[in-house]
């Protein structure tokens, strides 16, 4: 059975690209069309919402093609934070999402987020 291929922006977070560039030299990857976003307007529960925030906030390479799996990881969590019974089914949902968009704790290991400051970047004086 073949190994998943890493998507591209995943490769790039956790320096895989630096380690391997040949791997990754003509890697094209579907578009992006922008950002996670706000949590959807059917999540009514602040829980949830909560929760959606609290995942956007820790997986920064999340985008908008990512939005139906943190649906259901933040309607799971948020049933956690406010003390309601997930169970076991539930619970192994949460940590198989969680791994699908990288956010367990061997990945998360892996992660190298670019520096905060760019010298390069014009418009770093104003921010």
């Amino acid at each position: 059975m073949a190994r998943p291929r890493v998507p591209l922006i995943k490769a790039e977070t956790t320096g895989r690209v630096l380690r391997n560039p040949q791997r990754f030299k003509n890697r094209k990857e579907p578009p992006s069309y922008g950002p996670l976003g706000e949590p959807p307007a059917w999540m009514k529960k602040a829980t949830d919402r909560e929760a959606w925030n609290t995942i956007a906030a820790e997986l920064p390479w999340l985008n908008k093609s990512h939005r139906s799996l943190v649906g259901i990881a933040a309607t799971i969590q948020g049933r956690l934070i406010a003390g309601e019974e997930v169970g076991v089914k539930g619970m192994n949902l949460l940590r198989m999402i969680l791994g699908q968009m990288g956010a367990t704790p061997c990945d998360a290991s892996k992660v190298r987020m670019p520096d905060e400051t760019n010298e390069d970047d014009p418009s770093a004086k104003y921010f």
